[in-house]
């Protein structure tokens, strides 16, 4: 990277302060993997990050990446295809449009992970037994789930710091990070030896990593995906600024060919040969895009940073006439979440993924104390229920033994922390369902009428009104060692009872830029703005608001990451 003037066919008077081939801003998922690409296709690289982290909402999700067809599949004994999957998605997806992108994803999805895991530190593992979110032909129980292998944070040394911290929901003993198969050691150490080694080896583990961190090194789930690829970037010695976001774009006539990047000692100018890169985390906080997009019953609250503010998506909306999508079926995918006041602006956010809504015993309902989904569906289509029927909360509805057996938010399993969360207001108790429903200002008539239509269907088996427990993805989710006819439905039983307050809110956009299969982006009259692209949730997503299954907001970032990268290396070829 160096000072220069303009290359031969930029404006005369521009004068740049860098110039690289590939401008990438923002450092996710998405965004770090197009400049790892670049860089491994041989390009210049600079990426530019607004915060003084990497990793976006990457860091702070489970970090799953959702690729069909992938060697890793077939590796496990599990293999799939890009045929199979296309099958499925167009079952999921039907005539919303975006082929022409799914298409170009399943076919470079296998291709790009091999690329990542030959030439870098970004290293995946196929979950044998991860099912697709809905089913229909082509559906997969495992081989499409991609999980980011462990990493030891050690390894960036000084540099650690910059890896940005799971939800403090998630860590314990001051920063250490547990898995979903090690949760149940954890919290019975005396249980077993296996569980008391278990424990042993992650809480010293955990000790001699705290001597010289601020937190655990050892890497999990979005953050170890973000770790190694911040240590890959590091190894092919890409520069990061960090606390540099984007202020403007750099044309000649038509063509994007840089950007004015805001760094701590003032603006530069960066000439960007072969393209600038958009993945600033999509709407995000947006207050102007959230009322233009966003249903008006949605949470004011976001999973993503606060530092996403829509930047990419606003710049290029109104200084290139980008166009923007909406989502089509949903203009973001949405998490039921419960929050605890934590005395700063954002609270404690609890995303209720698995461990506790697919579990029998309980139920959800509005404010007119009456179920409104299969509560066992996955998180975007739990929420996807509660915008059809216009509501701004619901309720996770369950008795004492479901709390004990299972938890419920931040409780955790053996009513651990029940108490104190009680006096918190975190969740509401009371001995009978009439007093539950007068706690929680739902029709106490109706409650109860749903509590026991609930018991019923645990008699049977079967939920005649919802379906609960008919998937694939229910059933996986439920507990076959529970005793009950369907593993998603039990009954609620003697109290005393409780309920927990649920918002839906956004963990990634659906609505954003219209691209190209490139990932190029393309103006409102479905042109291509040349020299720009754009990935991650900076893009619309290619599933027109469904969700089909576990990662598929970070398989597809960093797909049409690499993808843009490879393009702009092809770019580069034909200049050459």
């Amino acid at each position: 990277m160096e000072r220069q003037t303009p290359d031969a066919g930029a404006p005369e008077t521009e004068q740049f302060d860098e110039t690289v081939d590939l401008l990438v801003v923002g450092a996710g998922a998405g965004g770090m993997t197009a400049a790892l690409s670049g860089a491994i296709a041989g390009l210049s690289v600079l990426l530019c990050e607004k915060t003084d982290m990497v990793g976006g909402t990457t860091a702070t999700s489970g970090g799953t990446t959702w690729v069909p067809g992938s060697q890793l599949s077939r590796d496990i004994g599990v293999p799939d295809s890009a045929e199979d999957a296309a099958r499925f998605l167009q079952h999921v997806v039907g005539n919303r449009g975006g082929d022409e992108l799914r298409a170009a994803f399943l076919a470079s999805g296998p291709a790009a992970i091999d690329d990542l895991q030959k030439n870098s530190e970004v290293l995946f593992a196929a979950s044998a037994a991860h099912p697709d979110y809905l089913d229909g032909p082509g559906a997969a129980f495992g081989g499409r789930a991609l999980a980011p292998v462990e990493f030891d944070g050690s390894r960036l040394g000084a540099d650690f710091v910059r890896v940005r911290p799971p939800r403090d929901v998630f860590m314990g003993l001051g920063g250490m990070m547990v898995g979903r198969a090690e949760l149940t050691a954890l919290l019975n150490p005396l249980a077993s030896v296996a569980n008391l080694k278990t424990t042993l080896r992650m809480v010293l583990g955990h000790a001699r990593a705290r001597l010289g961190n601020r937190r655990g090194t050892r890497l999990l789930m979005g953050n170890a995906l973000v770790g190694r690829l911040y240590y890959s970037l590091r190894q092919r010695n890409v520069p990061v600024w960090f606390d540099s976001p984007i202020a403007d774009f750099v044309r000649d006539g038509d063509r994007v060919i840089g950007a004015v990047i805001t760094t701590p000692t003032g603006p530069r100018r960066v000439r960007a040969r072969r393209g600038v890169v958009l993945a600033t985390g999509g709407i995000g906080w947006s207050e102007s895009l959230r009322g233009r997009l966003f249903p008006q019953e949605i949470s004011k609250l976001s999973q993503s940073p606060r530092a996403n503010t829509g930047d990419g998506i606003s710049l290029a909306t109104e200084r290139l006439a980008a166009g923007l999508d909406d989502g089509c079926d949903s203009p973001a995918l949405w998490m039921p979440c419960s929050l605890l006041p934590n005395g700063t602006d954002t609270p404690s956010i609890w995303p209720h993924i698995l461990l506790d809504r697919a579990k029998p015993g309980l139920i959800a309902v509005g404010r007119d104390g009456r179920r409104f989904v299969n509560e066992s569906d996955s998180y975007h289509d739990f929420c996807s229920g509660m915008v059809r029927a216009g509501l701004s909360e619901a309720w996770l509805v369950v008795d004492d033994s479901f709390i004990r057996r299972y938890g419920l938010g931040l409780v955790l399993p053996g009513g651990r922390g029940l108490g104190r969360l009680l006096r918190k207001g975190y969740l509401k108790s009371a001995t009978t369902i009439p007093a539950l429903a007068a706690a929680i200002g739902v029709d106490g008539a109706a409650l109860a009428e749903e509590v026991a239509a609930n018991n019923r269907f645990a008699g049977t088996g079967v939920d005649a009104d919802f379906g609960r427990g008919t998937s694939v993805m229910n059933r996986f989710n439920g507990d076959p060692d529970a005793g009950t006819k369907n593993p998603c439905i039990g009954p609620i039983g003697a109290g005393p009872y409780y309920a927990l307050r649920v918002v839906p809110m956004d963990l990634a956009g659906s609505g954003g830029l219209r691209i190209d299969a490139n990932a190029g982006v393309l103006d409102a009259e479905g042109q291509r703005i040349e020299g720009l692209y754009a990935c991650g949730n900076d893009a619309s997503s290619i599933f027109r608001g469904t969700y089909p299954g576990p990662g598929t907001t970070i398989g597809p970032a960093m797909v049409f990451g690499w993808r843009a990268a490879r393009h702009a290396a092809s770019v580069a070829q034909a200049a050459a």
